[in-house]
C-alpha cells in the first residue's frame, strides 16, 4: 500500500500497478457513470493505490469521476496525479444557440465540446490548472503534477517555463512530486537533463514490442528520476493473447510488420505458458528505472485481469529466449 504524508518531499511509493483514468473520460466512446465508478472501485479492490488523470481526459470528466470515487477513500492510502499545461476554457459556440451547438470533442473523447483546451505553460497557468483540477476532483491536494505533452505543444517552453514553475510549487509544498508526461523518449530525456524531476511518465515507448534508443533509462537512474511506464500494450497490439489483423498500434491500424513482430512475441510467450498481455504488462518492471506500470481499463473485469496478470510469475527463461531471438534489446 502506498502512503503519502501531506507536505512530505520526494516521490511517493506507487506500487507496481497504477490506474490510468483516460478511459473513464470517455476515450473513444462514452460510458455511463456507474460503469466508470465500477472500474475505479475494481482497481481499488485489486490493491491499486496509484491513480492518474488529467484535465485533457474528457474535458475534465475523468477528474470528476475519479475524484468522486477517491473522495470516499482514506486520503492517506492513495496517491493521485494530474497534469498541467492545458487549461479548460468555456466554449460558448457549442452551447445551445451557439454557432456550433451540440458539437462533440474532436480530440478523441466522446463528450460535449462545451470546453476547449488552451495551452499554457506559464507559472500562473500551471497554478490555475492545479486549482481547477482540485475543484473538479473534490480533493484537498494532488500528490504529483506532470507537465503534459510538452513535445506536442512547445518543448522549449516546457523546459524554460513549465518545469521551473512545477519546481516552485514543489518547493512551496503545494505538491509533493513533479514530472513530465510524454509520448517521446527524446523529449523525456531533455526534460530529465534540464530539471530536477521526480518522475517521468512515458507512453508507449518502452514496451515488449519496442525499447527506446538512447540513454533515457540510464539517465533516469543516475538522476534519481523514476519512470512511470504507460501504454505498455501499444494501443492494443499486445493486449490479447492472439494478435488480430486489425490490431491497433499508436492509436492507428498497426503496420503489417508490427503485427508480425507481435505474433512472434506471442508465439514465444506461448511456448513458456505465458499469455502475451501478461508479459507485456510486466516486462518493463525488470529495469530498475521503472517504478510503476499504469494501465487503463474499459470494464471492471478488465481491471481485475490486469491486476491478476501483474501478480503472476513469469519464468526468467522467457526473457532469455526473447533476447536470444533478438526481440529484446
Amino acid at each position: 500500500m502506498s502512503t503519502v504524508a501531506p507536505g512530505a518531499g520526494g516521490a511517493p511509493e506507487l506500487g507496481r500497478l497504477g490506474f490510468g483514468a483516460a478511459g473513464i473520460g470517455n476515450l473513444y466512446k462514452a460510458m455511463p457513470d456507474d460503469q466508470a465508478t465500477a472500474i475505479v472501485e475494481a482497481a481499488w479492490d485489486s490493491g491499486v493505490r496509484y491513480f492518474d488523470t488529467a484535465p485533457h481526459y474528457g474535458l475534465g470528466l475523468s477528474e470528476r469521476r475519479l475524484g468522486a470515487v477517491l473522495a470516499t477513500k482514506p486520503r492517506d492510502q492513495f496517491v493521485i496525479s494530474t497534469k498541467v499545461g492545458r487549461l479548460l476554457a468555456p466554449n460558448p459556440d457549442a452551447l445551445p444557440g451557439g454557432s456550433n451547438a451540440g458539437a462533440r470533442d474532436d480530440e478523441g473523447f466522446d463528450v460535449p465540446a462545451t470546453s476547449r483546451r488552451v495551452w499554457d505553460f506559464s507559472e500562473a497557468g500551471i497554478r490555475r490548472s492545479l486549482e481547477e483540477s482540485l475543484e473538479r476532483l473534490g480533493l484537498d491536494r494532488v500528490d504529483i503534477a506532470y507537465l503534459h505533452d510538452p513535445d506536442v505543444h512547445d518543448l522549449q517552453a516546457g523546459i524554460d517555463q513549465g518545469l521551473p514553475a512545477l519546481e516552485q510549487l514543489r518547493a512551496e509544498g503545494l505538491i509533493r512530486a513533479i514530472g513530465v508526461g510524454t509520448n517521446s523518449a527524446q523529449a523525456a530525456l531533455e526534460c530529465v537533463e534540464a530539471s530536477d524531476l521526480d518522475l517521468v511518465m512515458l507512453a508507449g515507448r518502452y514496451t515488449l514490442l519496442e525499447q527506446p534508443d538512447g540513454p533515457l533509462l540510464e539517465r533516469c537512474l543516475e538522476r534519481g528520476t523514476g519512470l512511470v511506464n504507460v501504454g505498455v500494450y501499444n494501443s492494443g497490439l499486445l493486449a490479447r493473447a492472439e494478435v488480430s489483423d486489425d490490431a491497433h498500434y499508436n492509436y492507428e491500424q498497426a503496420p503489417r510488420e508490427m503485427v508480425q513482430r507481435a505474433r512472434e512475441l506471442a508465439s514465444i510467450c506461448q511456448d513458456f505458458g505465458v499469455e502475451l498481455p501478461k508479459a507485456a504488462l510486466q516486462f518493463s518492471l525488470r529495469h530498475p528505472a521503472v517504478v510503476n506500470v499504469t494501465v487503463g481499463a474499459s470494464s471492471s473485469s478488465q481491471m481485475v485481469s490486469n491486476a491478476e496478470r501483474m501478480g503472476q510469475d513469469i519464468p526468467e527463461a522467457l526473457w532469455e529466449a526473447l533476447t536470444e531471438r533478438g526481440l529484446l534489446s
